[in-house]
């Protein structure tokens, strides 16, 4: 699943970025928001669900789920961000980088080992040279013993719809 993403943000124009500012007011799971921009959105709603690009976090039913949850919280809710759009997934998510205060939260995950780097994305050597400091320091997930992959979990537990909100 997480490949199809992938390829399906890889192949989107970069000329279809798109940055609002505005507030996060809920954070769903470790690598998804509701944001409410400062200015009405073409897609009418008050709101966007938007899926961090670039990374993929734990489950919230998988172990370090709710650490990596609390950790984009800390980092983003009820916070003025910047959040730049780089496509739409199969789920109508709206995909993109948030910046706070000039840092990329993505990334910023990454490093404190709150997610994996996605490996086909358009940062995939960046990304990866974080995750591997952050597995080598043993930050956040990388204290277990053998971390499972969200992708992975995902496909071997499917009881649950994991991209519901």
């Amino acid at each position: 699943m997480l490949s199809l993403l992938c390829l399906a943000w890889a192949a989107a124009p970069p000329a279809q970025a798109e940055t609002m500012h505005g507030v996060v007011i809920v954070v769903v799971d470790g690598d998804t928001v509701l944001f409410k921009p400062d200015h009405a959105h073409t897609s009418g709603r008050t709101f966007l669900k938007v899926r961090l690009a670039d990374i993929d976090a734990p489950e919230t039913d998988q172990p370090y789920g709710d650490a990596a949850t609390r950790e984009l919280a800390a980092r983003v809710l009820n916070r003025r961000v910047a959040v730049t759009a780089v496509a739409t997934d199969v789920y109508g998510r709206t995909i993109a980088h948030i910046h706070v205060a000039g840092h990329e939260v993505g990334t910023e995950l990454v490093q404190s080992g709150f997610a994996w780097a996605a490996t086909r994305s358009r940062r995939a050597a960046e990304l990866a040279k974080a995750q591997r400091q952050a597995r080598l320091d043993q930050r956040g997930l990388w204290q277990g013993a053998a971390p499972a992959p969200p992708w992975e979990w995902r496909r071997t537990h499917p009881k649950r719809d994991h991209n519901r909100f």
